[in-house]
């Protein structure tokens, strides 16, 4: 078989544009172009590209295993950032549910299994039975960037999908995953409503809210978490309280998750760090403190990495030098700031990884979570 066709079987396969194919290999500025040639056999690529184009994603690194001690379900499940914690701790994922395409694409080549859609579409019924419920259910009703619209906005009642499964499957466990800002939503009255619904299917329930940074993440992200024990299933007196992870304060530098070899079409162009300029001195002006943030190796930790990082990544741009405009983080680091495993899988675009790295959890903080939760509920178990 010719090189060119072991290309495009290799993409075909996968699922990938020539566009997301080329990202995900890391092949740079012009690496769409470069790939159409090879294709199109109008130039080969070397031995060494190769072999780096036919080993990418030839192992799906988080499929389930054989013995499983509880069976979960993930839902919004984005690229799996919650899952991967409670598989390591034995768990069998028997239902996942996430819309997005593209997330379902990277989800898919980690995981070996294509996530369902539409939750609102699906009948509660026909999901197996399971021991505990995952979901980072959507943030952007309660979030700064969504306006906080909550319950208002049509994503808000997602959360009522969520209780309905809660109601017909009876799960011994939950961890829901939302922005800090849920605390405070309508003067807590939000929260108050999900509480409430929750112990109206007689749970108790627990939330709190963790900094990512306080748990050894490169990144200063503060989100709520949810827990509950269905009352029926496990034994809890009026004045237990969930213990949630102590933090470990352990020291975290940037530059120990930064890559050494950068391509330049992460350097963000002239007309683009002008423009950050211009618009830090207009909000300095007017005595607030908006605008790019900038760091180098030997910072502790980043802002908050959100969905719009793609658009001009305002929110963590990396010094490189005097003369030099700083740089966009690479997908890759994207990974690390959330403390993805190197192994996983980034299939897409870097457009639509900056999304979805956003948009997901910092997976260490998730793990320290599941230890808490698995030890109670195997304590508390009737």
């Amino acid at each position: 078989m010719s090189t060119n066709v072991m290309i495009k079987e290799k993409r075909s396969t996968l699922g990938l544009t020539q566009k997301d194919f080329a990202d995900a290999l890391g092949m740079g500025r012009n690496g769409e172009r470069t790939l159409r040639r090879w294709e199109n056999g109008e130039s080969s690529p070397s031995n060494l590209e190769m072999e780096h184009i036919m080993q990418f994603a030839s192992k799906t690194p988080y499929i389930n295993m054989n013995k499983q001690k509880f069976k979960f379900i993930d839902l919004f499940a984005g690229i799996g950032g919650i899952r991967i914690p409670f598989q390591e701790l034995g768990g069998k994922c028997v239902f996942t549910s996430e819309w997005d395409k593209f997330a379902q694409k990277t989800y898919r080549l980690n995981f070996g299994e294509e996530p369902k859609g539409d939750i609102t579409q699906i009948d509660a019924s026909t999901i197996p039975d399971f021991d505990i419920l995952l979901a980072g259910f959507p943030c952007q009703p309660f979030s700064q960037a969504g306006l906080r619209k909550g319950f208002a906005d049509t994503r808000g009642t997602l959360f009522f999908e969520i209780e309905r499964i809660i109601c017909e499957k009876r799960p011994k466990a939950f961890l829901l995953e939302n922005v800090k800002q849920l605390r405070g939503h309508d003067k807590g009255r939000t929260l108050q409503v999900i509480i409430q619904h929750l112990h109206d299917l007689d749970y108790f329930v627990d939330y709190d809210v963790l900094k990512a940074a306080d748990y050894g993440v490169h990144q200063n992200r503060e989100r709520i978490y949810i827990v509950g024990f269905d009352k029926k299933q496990v034994n809890i007196d009026e004045n237990y309280e969930f213990p949630y992870p102590k933090p470990t304060y352990q020291p975290t530098r940037l530059g120990d998750i930064l890559e050494l070899d950068v391509d330049e079409k992460y350097t963000i162009s002239d007309r683009l760090w002008e423009g950050h300029l211009r618009r830090k001195r207009e909000h300095q002006e007017k005595g607030n403190g908006f605008g790019f943030s900038i760091y180098n190796a030997e910072s502790s930790h980043t802002n908050t990495i959100s969905a719009r990082y793609y658009k001009d990544g305002s929110e963590i741009l990396i010094d490189q030098g005097e003369g030099h405009n700083p740089r966009k983080l690479t997908p890759r680091e994207c990974a690390r700031l959330q403390g993805f495993p190197e192994s996983f899988i980034i299939p897409v675009s870097d457009t639509q990884a900056y999304k979805q790295f956003g948009n997901s959890v910092a997976v260490p903080v998730v793990r320290a979570v599941a230890k808490q939760l698995i030890n109670e509920l195997n304590r508390l178990e009737k």
